[in-house]
């Protein structure tokens, strides 16, 4: 339990500092936070729209936690493609948080990673680091092949993820929808609404 730092303005009334401030308080004040506009865009060779089992995942999981799905494409593991779709998201004021399936890998088609941490302006290393290990606990020593990773372009966050729908439901329910709220109230605190 983290000790206040009072300060006795008013008898019997206990205040905390508002220069103290920690990651708990500010999930608690993001966590009036919801109906976040995502961006989905999966990215595969081989998918359709009717078999993009991942990409509906993530729309079921965001739909559950109170989200809303504001922007979805199937697009392929093509950079040109990608970075269209990417830029088409990003353009849209709904959306928040864009979040990608797929592409993740090590084969000479998986170039997601590349074409879309090109446009980071903060990269959030902690997300890749935290998702491989979680992965590890699951399929071992596989999980250093994901190149899962998360950054910042504006005032959005983008989330990169494999794309098995056990890799996206792992990510989504541990790391983005625990976080999602916290990180958009993070990028806008300092706009006025």
């Amino acid at each position: 339990q983290k000790s206040l730092n009072r300060i006795d303005t008013f008898p019997g009334c206990i205040m905390t500092d508002p220069r103290e401030s920690s990651y708990q308080d500010h999930e608690l004040e993001a966590s009036d936070l919801s109906g976040i506009g995502f961006a989905v865009i999966t990215l595969s060779d081989t998918r359709t729209h009717a078999d993009d089992k991942s990409g509906k995942l993530i729309q079921e999981l965001l739909q559950e936690a109170g989200h809303q799905t504001v922007f979805y494409e199937l697009v392929p593991d093509d950079p040109e493609r990608i970075q269209v779709a990417l830029e088409a998201a990003l353009a849209s004021k709904n959306v928040k948080v864009v979040v990608t399936n797929g592409g993740t890998g090590i084969s000479a088609r998986d170039s997601a990673i590349e074409s879309i941490e090109s446009y980071f302006d903060k990269r959030l290393d902690g997300f890749g680091e935290l998702f491989r290990s979680l992965s590890y606990e699951e399929i071992g020593a596989a999980a250093m092949v994901s190149r899962a990773t998360a950054g910042t372009i504006g005032r959005r966050v983008v989330f990169c993820l494999p794309g098995s729908s056990n890799a996206v439901r792992l990510g989504m329910t541990k790391l983005i929808l625990p976080q999602a709220a916290h990180l958009v109230q993070e990028l806008w605190k300092d706009v006025e609404p």
